[in-house]
């Protein structure tokens, strides 16, 4: 049995915000085993005096797309007031907390560097040490922990709210873990507070824990989703549709000038460890390639103990282009988005110089080489951060 922050901060710790003016960052995921509100844990508790919200990408309630601005609100179930933190400004300022004691942070995460919701933490811990209001982050599972670390870190020169903080694509902490590293790494000094898991350790995927998982984000129904969005969610920065507007988002992939069964055949012939593909054709709802007929695959995850989400990914990116090379699979607009995930141009100009007849398991090895420092260093940077063994 798995025990996450909010249930062991009412039920064992409430003299650590008992009293205080509490400011609350979460989002639907925010729960406790019994599917309870983190909000209304605290809102209808006597001893507690939670009196503003905060809200990250898609809303404190979770009913906003993926990219769309969210103002400052009334909650409509507490009538507490909601400040955005995904609207014209997403740094959590000193003055919002000016008049509260404690901010808490309950929300989950998924384990990978391009989920926003890290970076809503990272710039709330730079917001609060700037003041006297002490941080407290109520710790969930890193649903995928089991994958490790993967992946390029991103250079400083390359941060963005979709990759920063010198992470790698999996970082393997959880969000508990991730505020320690951003508060000691970048000599933040907030006054910080984790309440720690119980029961929970690093080998354990979400499902073998005794909490239903309740989607963080519009776009991230099930487990299988997060396990494989490491890799897929590279397709954003790309003209192929990354299966948004569909049941299977980030498992479904695809573009009308793809021809499913040959992209299927050439990725099963790959033999990607734990991953098969299926041919499939979809009809995005909405986004990209709205209402149109597409062609692509659909990942299904054989075995998770086994599989790579990254190589997954950088694989479908470079096959994609070798079999349709006149597509033009990235828009520029000044600013190439997939550079923003890839953290930097090398993964672009690295699958736009790869050859027709190329091996992409030689081009993939070749990348993968080139992150064994950047795995190693994050590694030996966030031992001292860890809180689980």
């Amino acid at each position: 049995m798995v025990r996450v922050g909010i249930e062991t901060v009412v039920e064992t710790e409430l003299a650590a915000i008992e009293g205080d003016r509490i400011g609350l960052i979460t989002n639907p995921s925010g729960v406790d085993s019994d599917l309870n509100p983190t909000i209304d844990r605290l809102y209808n508790h006597d001893e507690v005096e939670l009196i503003r919200l905060f809200g990250p990408e898609h809303g404190i309630r979770g009913n906003e797309q993926a990219g769309v601005k969210v103002a400052d609100s009334v909650d409509e179930r507490t009538g507490l007031p909601v400040t955005s933190l995904y609207g014209d400004n997403r740094r959590l300022q000193p003055d919002m907390v000016a008049d509260l004691d404690t901010v808490i942070y309950d929300m989950q995460d998924i384990g990978c560097r391009f989920y926003t919701l890290i970076y809503t933490l990272a710039y709330a811990l730079e917001g609060v040490s700037e003041t006297d209001t002490t941080f407290v982050v109520l710790d969930r599972p890193n649903p995928i922990a089991p994958l490790g670390i993967d992946g390029n870190r991103v250079p400083p020169e390359h941060e963005s709210f979709v990759g920063g903080r010198r992470l790698p694509i999996t970082h393997g902490l959880t969000v508990g873990e991730l505020a320690r590293y951003f508060n000691g790494a970048f000599d933040l000094g907030a006054d910080l507070h984790v309440v720690e898991l119980e029961g929970w350790t690093r080998d354990t995927w979400y499902d073998e824990i005794e909490h239903a998982w309740v989607p963080p984000s519009p776009n991230m129904p099930t487990l299988d989703t997060a396990t494989i969005y490491p890799g897929t969610c590279l397709f954003e920065g790309t003209t192929l549709s990354e299966g948004r507007g569909t049941t299977k988002p980030f498992e479904l992939i695809g573009a009308p000038w793809i021809d499913a069964e040959e992209w299927a055949t050439t990725l099963n012939d790959l033999a990607i460890d734990g991953a098969a593909f299926r041919p499939a054709y979809f009809t995005p709802m909405f986004s990209k390639h709205e209402r149109r007929d597409v062609e692509g695959v659909q990942i299904h995850v054989k075995d998770r103990n086994e599989i790579s989400p990254v190589e997954i990914g950088m694989k479908m990116l470079l096959t994609a282009f070798q079999l349709y090379p006149d597509s033009e699979w990235v828009t520029s607009n000044d600013d190439y988005f997939v550079d923003k995930l890839a953290g930097g141009p090398s993964l672009r100009e690295t699958v736009a110089d790869v050859e027709p007849g190329e091996d992409p398991d030689e081009v993939y090895d070749r990348l993968d080489e080139t992150w064994t420092d950047d795995r190693d260093a994050f590694a030996e940077t966030t031992d001292k951060y860890l809180l689980y063994q």
